[in-house]
C-alpha cells in the first residue's frame, strides 16, 4: 500500500470537512447530536493528536456553547468538559494560548458548580489551562493576569472540607500544578496554600495524591520558597516510608529524591536521620522498585556532609546492601541504582567505606564462601558490576587493579577465578586496557579451563575489554575464532559481546561499522558449522549486525537463502529470527518485504530449516505480527502441512 493511502494519510485528509459538519452540530439544541459530535472529536484526536490544531478557533464557540447553555443537562457539560480536557491534552500549548482568554471563566464557572461531577472534571481541564498558560521558562506569554482567578478558584475547592473525596483529590493536583507553574509570582499566595497542603498530607485519604502534587511542586523549574511547607513536612513523610501502601511509598521515595536534589537547604542532620532511620527495611529482594528508588535517594543524600557522620549506613543500610547484591534477582535498573549509590559513596570518601574496604566487603562470600551457601550465577556478575564500578572512577588505578588481578589469577579458585574475569570484563568496556600486553594472551588461555564459568567469564571478559579498544581487540578476536577451531564457540561469544555492547547507541555504532565486512564474512564461513549451539551463536551476531545496517546486510542475509547447504539455510533463518523485536526498529519495512521469502523455507527439503522457519514465523506472530498479516493465506496451508504425521 502507497503510504500515502494509508488509513490514517486518507482520515488526515478529512479532518476539515469533518470539522466542518460538526461545526454545526456542537451548536444544536438536540443533547443526544451535541454529545455524538464530541464523541466523534474525541476519536479522532485519539487516532490523530494534534489534528485539530487549525481549527480551535472553529470549535471553542461549540464548546463554549455545550458549557454555558442553560437548557444543557450535566452530562453534556461532563462531556463538553472531558473533551476540552482530551483536546488540550494532546495539541501544543500555543494552539490555546490565544483562546485563553475566552475559555477560562466557563472554566472557572464549571469548577464552581454544585455538582460534583462538573466541578471534578472542570479541575482537570483548569490544571491543564495552567499548563498551556505556562508551559516553560523561555515563553512570553502574558499569564500573570491569570495567576488571581485561578488561584482563588482552586483555593476555595482545597480548602473546603465538605465536598466529595474525587473534587478534594482534583483540587490538591490543581493546586499543585498552579503553584509548579506560576509559584515565582505567588510569594503571598504560597503562605497560605502550601500549609493546606501539608493538612492534606496527614490525611490519610489524601495523602497520595498529595505526594504527587508535591512531587510536581518540587520538580517545578522556578526556585519556589517552601519554607511554609517543608520543615513540617519531613518528618510525615518519612513515616509514609514504613506505611504498607506501596503506591505511597514509591511516590514519597520520589518525592524526598527531588527535594533532597533541588532543596538541599532544608535538609540537615536531623532530616537525614529521620529519613535513614526508615530506609533498611525499604533494601530487600521482594521489592526491586522500592529497592531502586531507596537507592536513588540514598545517592542524592550522600553529597551532604551531615549524612557522612551517620553510622546507619555501615552498620544497617550496607549490611542490607551487600544481601541484595548477592541476590539472584538484581539486574536492571534496581543493580544500576547499586551501582551510582556506591559510585556516590567512594566519591564522597565516606568515612570507613573507601574504595578498599567495599571491595573487600562485596567480594566476601566468593574469597571466604560459608558451607553450603553457594553464591547464584547471578551475584558474581553483580558483584563483578559493583567493584568495576568503584574502580573505574581512576584510570591509572584500574590498570593497577586489572594487573593485580590477572597476577592472582592462575592460583585462585574457580569461583575467584570466575569474579576476576566478570570484573575485568567491565572494567574493559569503560577503560582502554590496551596498555597490559599479556591481557589477551591471558584471557584466551582461560578459554581452556576445566571449568565452564571460567571459560564463560573469560569468553565474556575477551568481548568487554574489546569494546574498551575495538582497533586493538576485534582483530585479534576475529585471527583467533579462524585459528581456534577447539575454542570457537567461546570465542563467538566473545563476538557477540562485542557486537552487543556496540548496539547500544549510534555512537557505539559508528564505531563498528568499518569492520562490519570483516565480521560479516568470518560468521559466513561458520554459517556451516555442524554444532547447532554454535551456528545459533552465529545466526544471533548475524542478526545483530544486520540490524546496524539493513539496507546492505537484509539482502546479503536473503541471498543465502539459496544455499546448497541446509545447514547455512537454517542459520540465516534463525538470524532473521533475531531481528524481530517488540518495537519499532529501522530494519521493519525492508523486512516486511522480505520476510516471505525466509518463510517459504517452511517448503524446504530439510526438516531442521522447515524447523527453525517454524520458530521464526513464532516469534513474528508473537512480537510483530504486522510483519506476516499480509502472508497469512500463503503461509497458513505450509504451517498446517506440517501437522500431518509423517511415516518414513
Amino acid at each position: 500500500m502507497d503510504h500515502s493511502e494509508n488509513p490514517l494519510s486518507l482520515l488526515q485528509g478529512q479532518v476539515g470537512d469533518i470539522v466542518k459538519s460538526l461545526h454545526k452540530q456542537l451548536r444544536e439544541k438536540s443533547i443526544k447530536t451535541r454529545q455524538g459530535s464530541f464523541a466523534l472529536l474525541n476519536e479522532l484526536i485519539h487516532v490523530l493528536p494534534g489534528c485539530l490544531h487549525q481549527y480551535t478557533a472553529t470549535l471553542i464557540p461549540g464548546i463554549l456553547y455545550s458549557l454555558s447553555d442553560k437548557n444543557s443537562s450535566s452530562n453534556m457539560k461532563i462531556d463538553g468538559l472531558a473533551f476540552l480536557n482530551a483536546y488540550i491534552k494532546s495539541h501544543q500549548p500555543e494552539v490555546f494560548q490565544p483562546h485563553v482568554q475566552t475559555l477560562l471563566p466557563a472554566i472557572i464557572a464549571a469548577v464552581g458548580d454544585s455538582f460534583y461531577k462538573i466541578s471534578s472534571e472542570a479541575l482537570l481541564v483548569l490544571t491543564q489551562i495552567v499548563r498551556v498558560i505556562r508551559p516553560d521558562q523561555k515563553q512570553n506569554y502574558n499569564f500573570q493576569q491569570y495567576i488571581n482567578p485561578i488561584y482563588d478558584c482552586t483555593f476555595s475547592k482545597l480548602r473546603a472540607a465538605d465536598i466529595d473525596q474525587e473534587v478534594k483529590e482534583r483540587a490538591i493536583t490543581c493546586m499543585g500544578q498552579v503553584i509548579s507553574s506560576f509559584g515565582d509570582n505567588m510569594s503571598q499566595q504560597l503562605k497560605t496554600s502550601l500549609p493546606v497542603l501539608v493538612d492534606r498530607l496527614k490525611n490519610e485519604i489524601t495523602r497520595l495524591t498529595c505526594v504527587k502534587a508535591l512531587i510536581n511542586i518540587a520538580n517545578s523549574p522556578y526556585k519556589l520558597d517552601l519554607s511554609p511547607l517543608l520543615p513540617t513536612a519531613f518528618p510525615i513523610l518519612a513515616s509514609f516510608l514504613r506505611k504498607n501502601q506501596r503506591a505511597l511509598k514509591l511516590g514519597t521515595l520520589s518525592l524526598l529524591d527531588v527535594l533532597a536534589k533541588n532543596y538541599g537547604e532544608y535538609i540537615n542532620a536531623q532530616v537525614i536521620e529521620t529519613i535513614l532511620v526508615e530506609v533498611p527495611q525499604l533494601i530487600n529482594e521482594s521489592d526491586l522498585h522500592v529497592s531502586q528508588l531507596t537507592f536513588a535517594l540514598l545517592t542524592s543524600l550522600t553529597r551532604y556532609q551531615a549524612m557522612q557522620d551517620m553510622a546507619i549506613i555501615p552498620q544497617q543500610i550496607l549490611p542490607q546492601t551487600l544481601m541484595l547484591v548477592r541476590s539472584p534477582l538484581l539486574q536492571g535498573a534496581a543493580l544500576q541504582s547499586v551501582l551510582d549509590f556506591f559510585q556516590a559513596l567512594v566519591r564522597s570518601s565516606f568515612p570507613g567505606l573507601d574504595y578498599g574496604g567495599l571491595v573487600i566487603q562485596l567480594t566476601n562470600p566468593i574469597s571466604h564462601p560459608n558451607g553450603p551457601n553457594i553464591l547464584h550465577k547471578q551475584a558474581f556478575n553483580s558483584i563483578a558490576k559493583c567493584v568495576a564500578a568503584i574502580t573505574v572512577i581512576d584510570k591509572d588505578h584500574s590498570i593497577k587493579i586489572v594487573g593485580t588481578y590477572l597476577r592472582d589469577a592462575p592460583d585462585a579458585s574457580d569461583a575467584v577465578q570466575t569474579y576476576i574475569y566478570l570484573t575485568i570484563g567491565e572494567i574493559g568496556k569503560k577503560i582502554d586496557l590496551s596498555a597490559i600486553p599479556q591481557l589477551k594472551h591471558v584471557l584466551v588461555n582461560a578459554l581452556s579451563s576445566q571449568s565452564e564459568e571460567v571459560k564463560s567469564a573469560a569468553s565474556f571478559a575477551l568481548g568487554s575489554v574489546s569494546v574498551g579498544n575495538l582497533e586493538e581487540y576485534l582483530p585479534f578476536v576475529l585471527k583467533e575464532i579462524e585459528n581456534r577451531n577447539k575454542r570457537q564457540y567461546l570465542l563467538l561469544h566473545s563476538l557477540k559481546e562485542i557486537i552487543n555492547c556496540q548496539s547500544t547507541n549510534s555512537a557505539m555504532v559508528d564505531l563498528l561499522l568499518p569492520h562490519l565486512d570483516a565480521i560479516w564474512q568470518l560468521l559466513l564461513n561458520h554459517c556451516e558449522c555442524p554444532e547447532e549451539g554454535t551456528r545459533n551463536v552465529v545466526a544471533e551476531c548475524l542478526g545483530k549486525l544486520t540490524l546496524m545496517n539493513p539496507h546492505i546486510l537484509l539482502p546479503r542475509l536473503q541471498e543465502y537463502l539459496n544455499h546448497n547447504s541446509p545447514l547455512a539455510r537454517s542459520t540465516v533463518v534463525t538470524a532473521m529470527k533475531f531481528t524481530i523485536s517488540d518495537h519499532p526498529q529501522k530494519v521493519d519495512a525492508l523486512l516486511k518485504n522480505s520476510i516471505g521469502d525466509f518463510l517459504r523455507t517452511l517448503q524446504d527439503p530439510d526438516i531442521n530449516v522447515r524447523r527453525v522457519a517454524l520458530v521464526a514465523f513464532n516469534s513474528a506472530a508473537h512480537n510483530k505480527p504486522s510483519l506476516i498479516r499480509d502472508l497469512l493465506d500463503s503461509i497458513l496451508p505450509q504451517l498446517y502441512n506440517e501437522t500431518r504425521v509423517r511415516v518414513s
